[in-house]
């Protein structure tokens, strides 16, 4: 993503294009990149951070500085702001989305979360599994409880829960 966002960044930070063509561009070119695979990773927090810092440096770029309105020197965009004028989902929030709405999508996904893989397990303590994720995450819209593997294979009432769910995901998240 770093390297797709250098490809480009002149371009980004360019006053010839105006800021929505330069956030078309972060969204057709650069995000894409970044999120490429999202529906089956297993962030942690640390990864979640450093993908936030990494869009907020993309925003920055496209956005540019603000002018002080007391002293009347330049400083950068705080993070409320350029959500604000991003006007779109965060990418953790986009990733979230994305993974819940894959799990609905294909059949694959239950064998996978319910396949018992062969071999021997590496010492230490286990990485947070996908299907954590996917269970924290309906704990935080308030789903905590329910059977919902068992959901998944009723593609329409999945997809039906998890359209409300990123509905009222956004609004706790937001």
């Amino acid at each position: 993503g770093s390297a797709c966002y250098r490809s480009v960044q002149n371009l980004l930070s360019s006053l010839l294009l105006s800021k929505s063509i330069n956030v078309r561009i972060y969204r057709t070119i650069i995000l894409p990149v970044v999120l490429y695979g999202c529906e089956i990773w297993s962030l942690t927090f640390r990864e979640e951070y450093r993908l936030s810092v990494f869009e907020n440096r993309v925003l920055r770029g496209i956005f540019g500085p603000k002018r002080a309105e007391v002293t009347g020197g330049w400083r950068k965009l705080h993070n409320e702001e350029l959500h604000n004028l991003h006007s779109s989902p965060s990418i953790i929030r986009t990733i979230k989305s994305r993974r819940m709405r894959w799990m609905g999508e294909t059949r694959n996904a239950y064998r996978i979360l319910v396949g018992k893989p062969e071999g021997k397990r590496p010492l230490g303590r286990p990485r947070r599994a996908w299907a954590d994720n996917i269970k924290m995450e309906l704990r935080e819209i308030g789903w905590d409880g329910m059977d919902w593997i068992n959901l998944v294979q009723d593609r329409d009432q999945w997809r039906a829960l998890v359209n409300t769910g990123s509905i009222k995901c956004w609004e706790i998240l937001g």
